[in-house]
């Protein structure tokens, strides 16, 4: 029987990758398509894959496929022919990361999820087909020169926070699920008007697209590839980036530079700083932005209690863990933006 799931320990597979001499390709890519059983087109994948020593995380559902991946570069012209034979994704676009060291993942996981974008739509009269236009990078660029465009972003609050378009709006909301039904409601009256959507990969906002076209919006865009393919473009186009500073992205780097400009603050001395870490207490692993000097002071920890936590043995440090509610360890948008604690100082 060919194996279908990792059955190596994440540290060992950790060590693998960073003794590793081979360069390897982060890339990311979706596709909205029916899948009869996505548990079957799983276990395809995995195999697949596996034989390719592809790591990354894959999510199946019966509407399609979304995967951020890291190839090795001997592999990866079978890599997307493999991908390419599978005629739903014959043609797919594949985005190729930006900044990369090789090491944005390290382990293989290939899930089947409901959806895979949660967006909380019951409506069976939606149609994904029915989309927004597609916009390139030359584009994207024209239409923002237009004050009848509304340039609307469809990611969470740490990723705009890093980076983002000029004049874009952010929905202030937890999950995209609340987003879909709150940028409507904001956009009303601008039925007309161009609306653009936009989001990392491209995923998010192809479905917002379509979204604002079934409540009835006219005039609807969306990036082609997202943030990713945008900044690829204007540097092969050398074209003006109207995306100002990082691009946050879902694996190990936490970030890709477009432009120089830092736009946000470390969360525990307020510097301009915009790198993204997890607290080092594994009992919190709060995503925050945090500074070198902050770093160094806090033991790559968001707090002074963390920091404390951390060098207590390994019992007391479970004993803690079992009392902690994770599910406050995040940042949102309608809430607090950061934990009170990281404004110590």
């Amino acid at each position: 029987m060919a194996l279908l799931h990792n059955r190596i320990s994440n540290e060992e597979l950790k060590q693998h990758l960073m003794e590793e001499t081979e360069p390897r390709v982060t890339v990311s890519f979706y596709q909205y398509f029916p899948i009869q059983n996505p548990q079957e087109f799983r276990d395809y994948l995995y195999k697949h894959l596996y034989e390719l020593k592809v790591f990354g995380r894959i999510y199946v559902a019966f509407e399609g496929i979304n995967a951020q991946a890291s190839v090795p570069q001997s592999n990866y012209n079978a890599f997307v022919q493999f991908l390419y034979s599978i005629k739903p994704l014959e043609g797919l676009r594949i985005n190729i990361a930006v900044e990369d060291d090789g090491k944005s993942f390290w382990v293989l996981k290939v899930k089947v999820r409901d959806k895979i974008v949660a967006d909380g739509i019951e409506d069976s009269t939606f149609n994904m087909q029915n989309k927004g236009r597609y916009v390139n990078a030359e584009q994207m660029n024209d239409l923002l020169q237009d004050k009848e465009t509304v340039v609307i972003d469809m990611r969470n609050h740490y990723e705009y926070e890093v980076g983002h378009f000029n004049n874009a709006i952010e929905i202030p909301s937890d999950t995209f699920r609340e987003q879909l039904p709150m940028a409507a409601d904001m956009m009303k009256g601008n039925e007309n008007k161009n609306i653009i959507m936009y989001c990392t990969g491209g995923i998010r906002c192809e479905k917002a697209s379509a979204y604002m076209l079934h409540r009835g919006f006219n005039n609807v865009f969306h990036l082609e590839g997202g943030i990713i393919n945008y900044a690829k473009q204007i540097k092969e186009k050398n074209l003006p980036s109207r995306f100002i500073g990082k691009n946050f992205v879902f694996d190990n780097r936490l970030g890709e530079r477009i432009t120089e400009d830092i736009i946000a603050h470390c969360h525990q001395c307020g510097k301009p700083c915009d790198s993204h870490t997890n607290c080092k207490n594994d009992g919190c692993h709060l995503l925050f932005i945090q500074c070198k000097e902050c770093a160094e002071k806090y033991e790559n920890c968001c707090s002074t209690e963390c920091k404390e936590t951390i060098h207590m043995p390994a019992e007391r440090q479970k004993e803690i863990r079992q009392g902690v509610d994770k599910g406050q360890n995040i940042f949102n948008k309608s809430k607090a933006r950061i934990r009170p604690r990281l404004n110590e100082r």
